[in-house]
């Protein structure tokens, strides 16, 4: 099946004050998010970049991003296959290394802790880890490796 899905954000700087952009140091890097129908979302730049920390920055909803990808199809993938999923939290990490050329994300970790039903297939539920990353479609869009080191219990 193939299929095309677009989506759409608006990114609104709310930093200028007052001179803009006339110094590095002389404005802020708050921006807010607008997604259609949306709560809207507010953000700023990393703290090492001159941000806010009590504010997401793009790094951190980029993990997120793909941490939340992972686990939507995790979850799909147990319910096809009978798998009955009861709890999922995943402690991801990510480096970012910047240098003279830029700066580029160089790997993830992905570390879910699934809870499933005493009944269930805890040696599936392991290997459907490798069923959603391979899916994942924020995973394919990525150039570094996403590693995976999920824990999976029953109760």
């Amino acid at each position: 099946m193939n299929s095309e899905h677009a989506y759409a954000a608006r990114v609104v700087w709310e930093g200028n004050t007052g001179e803009g952009t006339a110094r590095y140091t002389g404005y802020g890097r708050e921006y807010h998010v607008e997604i259609g129908g949306k709560p809207e979302l507010r953000g700023s730049a990393d703290p090492a970049f001159r941000g806010d920390a009590a504010l997401h920055n793009p790094e951190d909803l980029f993990l997120a991003s793909i941490s939340a990808c992972h686990m939507l199809f995790y979850l799909a993938l147990c319910a096809r296959r009978g798998i009955r999923v009861t709890s999922y939290e995943d402690d991801a990490q990510g480096t970012m290394r910047v240098d003279a050329g830029g700066g580029r994300f160089e790997e993830v970790t992905l570390r879910p802790m699934v809870t499933i039903d005493g009944g269930n297939d805890v040696e599936l539920a392991l290997r459907i880890h490798d069923e959603a990353h391979a899916s994942c479609f924020i995973a394919n869009s990525c150039a570094f490796p996403i590693r995976r080191a999920p824990t999976v219990r029953t109760r």
